[in-house]
């Protein structure tokens, strides 16, 4: 799984600098409700974890990150927020001794890139196809019966750079390979390079993911909002 440790001191600022709509994130959630118990795979620093503990304080919520530098700042993010509990867990060894209603991951761990017309394709942080299996089994069997997954919708990937709030530059360069992509991220002060991030993506068509989650008990439900492709838990 990708592992965010040179990227964590800068995460926040890059993600809310118009990267990410935590509140329409969280508002397309909502729409799947209402979740007694939710799982967040890859919380990071907590970013929508906190605006989902802002409007549902009483909520079972727990996240897990693989990378403890985020989960640091997440714990301190979220302190307010006693019902979040949070792990650091890599899903591909997931052990949570719970069974959750509904988990998600929007940019975390795996999610989809639509691009027009196009049919939808998924997008892993894990780059060996092994694992990815091991890891969706392992989240299939932390998903109660009649329970959802709920993996983000993404725009295509692109080379640019752009300002951040900081006044700091943010740029990304992808390099396409055989079973996917890999995302080189920058961050450059007054042209000096003061963060580097290197993540190797595989991608699986729509085909390739139906008949992967099909075999843990998972079918498509209808699509409700942007942020979101949903799969029911029937098995």
């Amino acid at each position: 799984m990708g592992d965010y440790t040179n990227m964590s001191s800068y995460y926040d600022v890059i993600m809310t600098s118009g990267y990410y709509d935590y509140a329409q994130i969280v508002n397309d959630l909502e729409q799947h409700g209402p979740f007694a118990n939710i799982l967040e795979v890859g919380c990071g620093t907590g970013l929508i974890l906190e605006e989902f503990g802002r409007r549902h304080s009483g909520a079972n919520i727990t996240g897990i990150d693989l990378t403890e530098a985020m989960l640091k700042q997440a714990r301190e993010r979220l302190a307010a927020y006693p019902a979040i509990d949070l792990r650091q867990q890599n899903v591909c060894s997931l052990a949570l001794n719970k069974k959750y209603e509904a988990a998600f991951s929007y940019g975390g761990v795996w999610y989809f890139v639509i691009d027009g017309d196009k049919e939808p394709f998924m997008v892993s942080h894990i780059p060996g196809d092994a694992d990815n299996r091991a890891g969706l089994e392992k989240l299939a069997a932390h998903i109660a019966p009649g329970g959802m997954l709920l993996l983000g919708i993404q725009g295509p990937h692109f080379d640019y750079e752009k300002e951040i709030s900081n006044g700091m530059t943010y740029a990304q360069k992808i390099e396409p390979h055989d079973h996917g992509f890999v995302k080189h991220y920058y961050l450059l002060d007054d042209g000096r390079r003061v963060m580097e991030q290197t993540i190797d993506y595989r991608t699986y068509s729509w085909s390739q993911t139906l008949d992967m989650l099909g075999k843990l008990g998972f079918t498509p439900v209808p699509r409700k909002g942007d942020k979101f492709l949903a799969f029911r838990k029937t098995a």
